[in-house]
């Protein structure tokens, strides 16, 4: 006697309903045999996920592909599965590309300076979760800030290409989701990120192997920054902002990687009364000092309005920006802003 089936079978393409790719889009991708797959610089997990999820779609569909990024991958993503290497210098392109796939950027300045020129001349689809996106894509522009992860947007493409959700695919796109969604704790967790986490463990994704490669991969010199960070961490405005400063010095004093400093935002966010956490990392650019500013919320405060303030962008909850003052200077010009919110 068969006994009907509890899951899919293993490799079978499951589309979620509820949600509709661009025709547009997926013609783009069609038409175009060899594509330049970018998001922006200094990627989180998100564009780092959504490059090489889009970038094993794309070569499962037979294409060229070529991964760019101004400032290339994070360490800790090391041992993520690529689909190519990923080039920092538009000039090492082996050939013009047919085709730009803009991924996770609010707005084309955010893929760096490089690219901006190659943006004008070939052809370019967006896809992006932000708020504000300005549709800048000349084929096709898939916005939804309604999604939690631009991963997630990827794994719906490939849905819709008819491409099961497995292998290098599925790893990448839940690397995607669980850094946007917080491991799917965030208020921006969707049902369709949860069905689509299903799917990947449908199509065998090792989960807990994946969460070791992400979670415990730490070096010493980042434990001792991290702890250098908790002891000189602020606590301002009777308890409700949280501030850690990190100087361009600081990461070397401990042989961390200025990359180490990312997540510790999170922590900020963890002390009770908190309502606003604001990291203020100092960085040099073209000989000046400058500050980058990472802001995390919680419930209804709103900390994209405050990075707009700066020329920066994000979600509600999450959100930055770069300010041309050094970070003690920025901290005072910022305050007021948060402020304005709690309002």
């Amino acid at each position: 006697m068969n006994m009907p089936r509890e899951f899919p079978a293993r490799g079978a393409c499951m589309r979620d309903s509820t949600v509709t790719v661009p025709e547009t889009l997926l013609a783009a991708l069609k038409s175009h045999d060899r594509v330049l797959i970018a998001a922006h610089a200094n990627p989180d997990g998100d564009a780092a996920g959504a490059s090489a999820a889009l970038g094993w779609t794309l070569r499962t569909l037979g294409k060229e592909v070529l991964l760019y990024n101004e400032t290339g991958f994070p360490d800790y993503l090391g041992w993520l599965r690529l689909p190519s290497p990923v080039l920092r210098d538009i000039s090492a392109l082996p050939g013009k590309p047919g085709l730009v796939v803009a991924l996770d950027s609010g707005d084309a300045a955010r893929l760096g300076e490089g690219i901006q020129g190659l943006l004008r001349e070939v052809p370019v689809v967006n896809i992006d979760h932000h708020p504000g996106n300005p549709e800048y894509g000349s084929a096709a522009n898939w916005g939804d800030p309604a999604m939690p992860a631009t991963g997630e947007m990827i794994g719906h493409l490939a849905e819709a290409l008819e491409l099961p959700l497995e292998g290098a695919l599925a790893e990448a796109v839940y690397v995607a989701l669980v850094s946007d969604t917080g491991s799917f704790a965030y208020g921006n967790t969707r049902p369709s990120t949860l069905r689509m986490a299903a799917r990947l463990l449908e199509g065998g994704l090792d989960i807990a192997g994946i969460r070791a490669r992400l979670d415990n991969n730490w070096s010493e010199g980042k434990l001792r920054l991290w702890g250098r960070l908790m002891s000189d961490a602020r606590i301002l405005d009777g308890g409700r902002l949280g501030v850690a400063l990190i100087s361009r010095s600081l990461p070397d004093e401990y042989g961390a990687l200025r990359e180490d400093a990312e997540g510790f935002v999170e922590q900020l966010r963890r002390i009770k009364g908190v309502r606003v956490a604001l990291l203020l990392r100092e960085v040099e650019k073209d000989g000046r000092i400058m500050t980058r500013v990472s802001l995390r919320s919680s419930g209804a405060d709103d900390v994209r309005k405050v990075a707009a303030q700066f020329g920066g962008g994000g979600h509600r909850n999450a959100a930055g920006a770069t300010v041309d003052l050094p970070p003690e200077k920025t901290l005072a010009v910022i305050q007021p802003y948060i402020r304005h919110v709690w309002n």
